[in-house]
């Protein structure tokens, strides 16, 4: 099994991977070390990876916009062949990312691991367990979900046409999580804690309520004055903020609304509290670097 880029997709796969028996290859631009058992090799971004020939199964753990420049080059290189399955790691675009390669008859898919790969060292603990979406043609998913399966994920499949919107929760479960969590706590320095005691006056909130979500489900686990029913301290809120945080706490105050209704708030509260979010207050002006 080979893997194009070596980045920290790529290493965190491979050692999944080589964990689950498999021997892989890497391929980059420039040496780096990369752990034991992964072996990698270097290359210019026109040539194909020496090993190419020798792998049935080939990972492209690319950028998104890199994609397609390699599915490029390894038409123009004449290196794939019918036996070959390539599965690109994107989670927003499927198999017509690699379109160019039909011609190949190779199977051509996706396979994204619905999981955050930060420490590659950590990957194959991180992954086991996690979900994973698969696309593609036919022997392609088949491959995707038995490389899934000897990793510890739970493969899933979906369309091309779903990836867009599938990736989009997958974003704002995971990286705009991070985001919030970020102007949380840039707004308790402006309370007059130092960015350390910021974060870490925050962390008990979020450990507690990353395990309500665990335990309870979001539906559940929502507090707060939006839940509550809360239109004045709402007002207060968005008093407090400069414009881009009030269109900010708009906006996830109108989801926590859907939220609370969904959960059975009257009609009567949820409308003081949508005309709360829409009060047109001044934004608060904060001197420069300090927005």
């Amino acid at each position: 099994m080979g893997i194009i880029g070596p980045g920290q997709a790529g290493i965190g796969l491979g050692l999944a991977l080589a964990r689950a028996g498999h021997a892989v290859s890497l391929h980059g631009r420039r040496q780096k070390p990369v752990p034991t058992p992964l072996k990698l090799t270097v290359g210019a971004g026109d040539a194909p990876p020496p090993w190419i020939g020798d792998v049935a199964v080939v990972l492209l753990a690319v950028k998104d916009d890199g994609i397609r420049p390699l599915a490029d080059m390894l038409k123009a290189a004449r290196v794939i062949r019918p036996e070959h399955v390539l599965l690109h790691l994107s989670g927003v675009q499927g198999q017509e990312a690699l379109g160019v390669l039909v011609t190949s008859q190779a199977a051509l898919g996706s396979l994204h691991p619905l999981q955050t790969i930060v420490e590659p060292e950590r990957a194959p603990e991180r992954l086991r367990g996690a979900w994973a979406a698969v696309e593609g043609m036919p022997r392609a998913v088949e491959t995707a979900e038995r490389l899934a399966v000897a990793m510890g994920m739970r493969p899933f499949r979906l369309t091309a046409k779903a990836k867009a919107v599938y990736h989009a929760g997958a974003v704002f479960a995971s990286n705009y999580f991070v985001v919030v969590e970020a102007v949380a706590q840039r707004l308790l320095r402006h309370a007059g804690l130092t960015d350390e005691e910021a974060w870490t006056a925050l962390q008990p909130l979020v450990e507690g309520t990353l395990e309500n979500l665990v335990r309870q489900g979001p539906l559940r686990a929502l507090t707060g004055p939006v839940a509550r029913g809360d239109g004045d301290t709402v007002i207060r809120h968005l008093g407090s903020l400069t414009i881009d945080d009030q269109q900010l706490y708009r906006a996830l105050g109108r989801a926590a609304l859907e939220l609370a209704q969904k959960r059975g708030m009257d009609e009567t509260t949820a409308t003081k509290l949508a005309d709360a979010l829409a009060t047109d207050l001044p934004p608060v002006i904060r001197p420069e670097g300090k927005k």
